[in-house]
C-alpha cells in the first residue's frame, strides 16, 4: 500500500453494520441490564469508542431512551462499527442488542471509503490512528485486510476512513501519507511520529498539572525554620544549592546552573553522574522523606509514579480537571500558584507543591524532545528548556531558558569527524523572568557566524524606554568582548503568540 487514488468524498454506510443486521448478529452487553428497553422498543444509539481485542470490538454505545434521558452502555460485537456511526437498536434479551437492518440503511453512518484531497494543499501531511485490522475472507483471492482509521487532522479530523491493503495495520499505530501534486497521496515512513505524539500527549498532562516554583521554595523556607529531621536538612540543602543572579554572570557558574536545573537528570542517571545537587532530583527525595506516622506514606522510589503518595496523585488530578489548556510546547510557561486546599496539613501542601514543580520541571524537559528533531530542510534542531530558580533577597526569580542548536547535514558530518566550532551552527536563545522593579521581560536572541542579533520586550511600557536607552551601551560591552551584533531593539508588550511550527519558530532570518 503506497498510494491512495484522489476521489470524490462520499459518505456511506459501514458494510460490517449491514452484515451484522442481515445476519442477525447481536451486540453482547458487557454488563447484562434486563429492562433497559421494553420489548418492542426501539433506541437510537451512537457509537462514542471502538477498541478491538483480539477478533471481538469492544464499543460503547450512547442509546437516547424513549423517555428522553441518555444512558451508556459497553459491548462485544463481532463486526466494527465506526465511531460516530447511527444506528437503531432493540433489546430481546437482557445481555444482548439487535441492530435493526431497516434503521440501519436509512441512518448516516460516518464511514468514508474515499477521501477528497482537492480541498488540501498540496504538500499537506495527513494523519491517521488504526482503529481496526480485519481479514477479509476471499476464498481464492489474494489474502487483503480491512481497516478503519481514525483521521487526525485536517478539516476530517474525528472522521473514520475504510482503507483495504494487501497485509494487516497495526491496531494502534499511527498513518502519515503525503498530499502529492496530482492530488494523490504517498505513505510515508513514521519516522519517529507514533513517538512525537506520545511526547506532546504527555506534554498537555504535565502542563496541566504544573504549577511554578516560587510557591514551593517559599513554604521550604518556612519548613527550614520549624521542621527537625532529615525533612528540614532536605529543604535546607534545596535551597542552598540555589543561584544568586552574581554566580549567572560567571560563564562557569551560568554553565553549573542550568546543568542543575532538573533537566539533565534522566541523562545523569544513565551516564552514572553524581545528582546530589540537581533540583529534580533533591525534590524527587524530599517528596520521599515525608514522614511515615503521618497522613502520608513515604517511599524510597526511582521513578516519580513510584514515589508519590496516594493523595498528591489525587491532588494532581483536581489540578489537571481545572486548569485550562496550554498550547504544547508554549515558552515561556505562564506563572501559577497554588492555593492552600482547606483543611489541610503543611505537609500534605508541601506535597502538591512539591509535584506540581515536578511536573513544570517535566514539562520544560518534554517542551525540550517537542522541539527537537530534523527539520523539513534537513537541518536538525536541537532544544534544551529549563527553568532555574535565582536567589533574589529573600525571595526566588524563575529564569526560564531556551536554547535551540540548528545544524546543516554538513555541520553535523563536520561534528561526528572532528571538533568543530560551535559558532559555526545557529543558536537561537529565549529568556523569560520578572525582576522587580522591571516587571515581566523576555529576549529573543540568535547567534550565527558570531553574529548576534537580539530583540528584547518589557510588559511595562516604562522599563522598555528604560532598556531602549541602554541598548547602546550593551552593545559596547559586546564589541569589547568581541561579538559581531547585529539589530538590538525592545518593545513593549510580550512577543507575538500563537501556534508555531519547528521552522515558523525562526523569528529573525539572518541569511534571507
Amino acid at each position: 500500500m503506497t498510494e491512495i487514488n484522489s476521489l470524490g468524498a462520499q459518505t456511506a454506510v459501514s458494510p460490517q453494520a449491514i452484515k451484522a443486521a442481515m445476519t442477525g448478529e447481536l451486540l453482547n452487553l458487557t454488563q447484562a441490564q434486563p429492562g433497559l428497553l421494553k420489548p418492542g422498543e426501539t433506541a437510537q444509539a451512537e457509537v462514542l469508542t471502538l477498541k478491538q481485542s483480539g477478533s471481538e470490538f469492544q464499543l460503547v454505545l450512547r442509546l437516547l431512551l424513549a423517555n428522553g434521558t441518555q444512558a451508556q452502555v459497553q459491548a462485544n460485537a463481532s463486526q466494527p462499527l465506526a465511531p460516530g456511526s447511527q444506528v437503531t437498536v432493540s433489546q430481546p434479551q437482557g445481555d444482548r442488542l439487535a441492530l435493526m437492518v431497516q434503521q440501519a440503511n436509512a441512518s448516516a453512518v460516518s464511514t468514508l471509503t474515499q477521501l477528497d484531497t482537492s480541498k488540501v494543499p498540496v504538500g499537506t501531511l495527513l494523519q491517521g490512528k488504526v482503529l481496526t485490522s480485519q481479514l477479509l475472507q476471499n476464498p481464492g483471492a489474494q489474502a487483503s485486510f480491512r481497516s478503519l482509521v481514525s483521521l487526525l487532522n485536517t478539516a476530517q479530523a474525528g472522521a473514520t476512513l475504510s482503507i483495504d491493503s494487501p497485509r494487516p495495520l497495526a491496531v494502534g499505530s499511527l498513518l502519515s501519507a503525503l498530499v502529492q501534486g496530482d492530488q494523490s497521496l504517498r505513505f510515508v515512513p513514521l519516522s519517529g511520529r507514533q513517538e512525537q505524539l506520545n511526547v506532546d500527549q504527555q506534554l498537555a498532562t504535565q502542563q496541566a498539572r504544573q504549577a511554578s516554583l516560587p510557591g514551593l521554595l517559599g513554604a521550604l523556607q518556612q519548613l527550614a525554620g520549624s521542621a527537625d529531621g532529615e525533612l528540614r536538612a532536605s529543604a535546607e540543602r534545596l535551597l542552598a544549592s540555589l543561584p544568586d543572579a552574581r554566580q549567572l554572570g560567571d560563564a562557569k557558574g551560568l554553565a553549573q546552573a542550568l546543568g542543575n536545573s532538573g533537566v539533565f537528570l534522566e541523562a545523569k542517571l544513565l551516564g552514572g553522574l553524581a545528582t546530589g545537587v540537581d533540583l529534580k532530583a533533591q525534590l524527587l527525595r524530599l517528596v520521599a522523606q515525608v514522614p511515615s506516622d503521618g497522613p502520608l506514606a513515604s517511599g524510597n522510589p526511582s521513578t516519580l509514579a513510584q514515589v508519590m503518595p496516594a493523595l498528591a496523585r489525587s491532588a494532581l488530578g483536581m489540578l489537571e480537571r481545572v486548569s485550562p489548556r496550554q498550547p504544547p510546547g508554549a515558552f515561556p510557561l505562564p506563572s501559577r500558584l497554588l492555593q492552600a486546599m482547606e483543611e489541610e496539613g503543611d505537609l500534605q501542601q508541601l506535597l502538591r507543591l512539591a509535584a506540581a514543580a515536578i511536573s513544570r520541571l517535566q514539562s520544560h524537559a518534554l517542551s525540550s524532545l517537542q522541539q527537537s528533531g530534523t527539520l523539513e530542510n534537513g537541518n536538525l534542531q536541537t532544544t534544551w528548556q529549563t527553568e532555574i530558580p535565582v536567589r533574589h533577597g529573600q525571595e526566588f526569580i524563575p529564569l526560564q531558558a531556551k536554547l535551540q542548536r540548528e545544524e546543516t547535514p554538513e555541520q553535523q558530518a563536520d561534528r561526528q569527524r572532528e571538533q568543530p566550532d560551535p559558532l559555526q551552527a545557529l543558536w537561537r536563545i529565549d529568556l523569560a523572568f520578572d525582576l522587580p522593579p522591571l516587571g515581566p521581560l523576555q529576549v529573543q536572541a540568535q547567534l550565527t557566524q558570531g553574529r548576534l542579533s537580539g530583540q528584547l520586550w518589557a510588559e511595562r511600557e516604562q522599563t522598555a524606554r528604560l532598556i531602549d536607552s541602554q541598548l547602546g551601551v550593551l552593545r559596547e560591552r559586546l564589541l569589547a568582548r568581541g561579538v559581531e551584533v547585529g539589530d538590538l531593539e525592545c518593545h513593549p508588550g510580550i512577543p507575538p503568540q500563537g501556534p508555531r511550527t519547528r521552522v515558523e519558530q525562526r523569528w529573525v532570518d539572518e541569511t534571507a
